[in-house]
């Protein structure tokens, strides 16, 4: 009897499909994620020889201007800088409460008028306890 041994074929993982697999994981998890801009207003504060008065209050509302006269208010930016857009917002952040503590932050290089029309606005809305934010000098 002639016996013939089959030759066996070499057992290899093909890793094309799996390289192929492990890009497109790639690229979906590139696409979907989210990527967040975070904005905030650069403000160079004036100075006081006062000193720093803590607030005991936890809920307050605190208008930033920057130097460009943009308003932010609690850290979320407005569309524009008008006397209107700044009630809204103010309104909407105090949910209608004018007993709130408001807080002016504004950069000493802004326009006074900025930092008036942030006051005007409080005042139109009824809010009596205002302050404004300075450093203290050095």
């Amino acid at each position: 009897m002639n016996f013939r041994t089959k030759k066996r074929d070499d057992v290899s993982v093909d890793l094309t499909p799996l390289i192929d697999v492990v890009f497109l994981l790639l690229i979906f998890f590139m696409v979907s994620t989210t990527f967040t801009k975070e904005t905030h207003l650069e403000i160079d504060l004036p100075e006081s020889s006062a000193e720093a008065t803590s607030s005991e209050e936890v809920e307050l509302i605190e208008i930033v201007v920057n130097a460009n006269g943009d308003y932010a208010i609690n850290g979320k930016n407005l569309i524009n800088n008008k006397l209107d857009t700044l009630k809204r917002a103010i309104q909407k952040t105090s949910n209608g409460k004018s007993d709130l503590p408001m807080v002016i932050t504004a950069d000493a290089s802004v326009a006074h008028e900025y930092v008036v029309r942030a006051m005007d606005a409080a005042g139109q809305l009824g809010f009596t306890k205002l302050s404004i934010t300075t450093k203290q000098a050095q």
